[in-house]
């Protein structure tokens, strides 16, 4: 690690929009609004701010992650119209036109987001592009071809990284990532989700906790279904903030996709939009912390494509390039005409909030407890022993 600048580095370039699945719920023009929304509101322009155009990972770094053979059927499953295999051509995964290039391109820029902050170019970095956390070694799954944020801690791995934390907000459990590193003691990962009773992967359980030799790496907490901003955050508060200072780590990765919003057509949370702004700003200032700022941030899923995911990852742009955005304030109009132009049949939001005020009561071990506090504690008598941490201890 080198001096660090102040800067935030954004990695950014339209030809990230071919990752493109067709006529599929992961649609990038979820991140081409995004991306319109921050400009519109000053985000990209805010001094410090770097827009960086990623080059598409080479095989070597898709190689640290990913088996060549699954490199290899993923470059030839487009010229093959009966390739099947590798978790390719499925409803979840169809084969695409130019699906390595576009699936390199997105880890390409998660690997720049990684080394610019790890090189000490910048303090913060953000691919809202990324975050396709469920891509295995051999195969892909849950839309998700190459698994980019394991693509970028491999890299800061490489680079001399002894303490890289994970934190993963997105609705779906991130269990590529988790089964990746579920044997190397230098990577905690931390995944809130939905239940994976009722959700895919269907991993995901609180007695998940690391492979031989790393155990305490693997921290999951699943939520009911129907849990909202206020059951949602005390959960996070009750696990993350005590798990990441016994880790210590050198720098945080955090993938974090907008699907836990109420609106998601995909699962059954029930954050607003302005709890979803309370978890970055609780991460950045966990970075803060602990990392002296040091955080790359990735997108990840989101279905309500108009209506939730522009807003939450411009709030998330906004966190790690400066001041948040005003809850209150309104959508520029020319954001609004572009999203209309784009989906004319989605609700366009006029303000940057959903009138959700992100207050949550912190956890207690006593009183009566609802489903969120036995998953809590199912989570903390699961992984805080392994930390030499009581479980039952509120302060933590």
């Amino acid at each position: 690690m080198n001096n660090m600048s102040d800067d935030t580095v954004v990695v950014w370039d339209e030809s990230l929009l071919t990752y493109d699945l067709g006529d599929h719920p992961l649609d990038p023009v979820r991140v081409e609004l995004t991306m319109a929304l921050a400009r519109e509101l000053g985000v990209l322009d805010r001094p410090g701010v770097r827009l960086v155009a990623p080059t598409p990972a080479d095989d070597a770094a898709l190689a640290r992650v990913h088996r060549p053979d699954y490199l290899d059927a993923v470059r030839a499953a487009p010229h093959d119209p009966l390739f099947s295999g590798y978790g390719l051509g499925t409803t979840d995964n169809p084969i695409f036109d130019g699906m390595h290039e576009s699936s390199a391109l997105v880890a390409g820029a998660s690997l720049a987001a990684a080394e610019a902050v790890w090189r000490g170019e910048a303090r913060r970095a953000v691919n809202v592009a990324g975050g396709l956390h469920h891509a295995m070694p051999s195969r892909a799954a849950g839309f998700c071809v190459y698994n980019d944020p394991a693509v970028a801690i491999a890299r800061l791995l490489d680079l001399g990284a002894e303490r890289v934390a994970y934190v993963d907000v997105d609705v779906h459990h991130g269990d590529g990532v988790q089964q990746i590193f579920y044997t190397d003691p230098r990577v905690l990962t931390i995944s809130l989700h939905e239940t994976p009773l009722a959700l895919f992967p269907g991993t995901g359980f609180s007695d998940e906790t690391g492979g031989p030799g790393a155990e305490g790496s693997a921290v999951n907490l699943p939520l009911p279904p129907g849990t909202g901003d206020a059951g949602w955050l005390r959960g996070f508060h009750a696990t993350v903030p005590a798990m990441l200072r016994a880790f210590r780590p050198q720098i945080l990765v955090t993938q974090c996709g907008a699907d836990s919003h109420r609106l998601d057509p995909l699962a059954d949370l029930r954050l607003s939009v302005d709890g979803q702004r309370a978890s970055y700003l609780a991460l950045r200032a966990l970075a803060d912390e602990l990392c002296d700022g040091r955080w790359l941030a990735t997108g990840g899923g989101g279905y309500a494509l108009v209506e939730v995911v522009p807003r939450a990852w411009t709030h998330l742009l906004a966190v790690a390039t400066g001041e948040p955005i005003v809850p209150a304030a309104l959508t520029p109009p020319a954001w609004r005409a572009l999203a209309r132009e784009r989906r004319p049949e989605r609700d366009v939001p006029l303000r940057m909030t959903d009138d959700a005020d992100g207050s949550y009561e912190p956890w207690q071990p006593t009183g009566e407890p609802d489903a969120v506090d036995r998953a809590i504690m199912a989570t903390r008598k699961a992984v805080f022993p392994l930390h030499d941490l009581d479980p039952q201890d509120p302060a933590l």
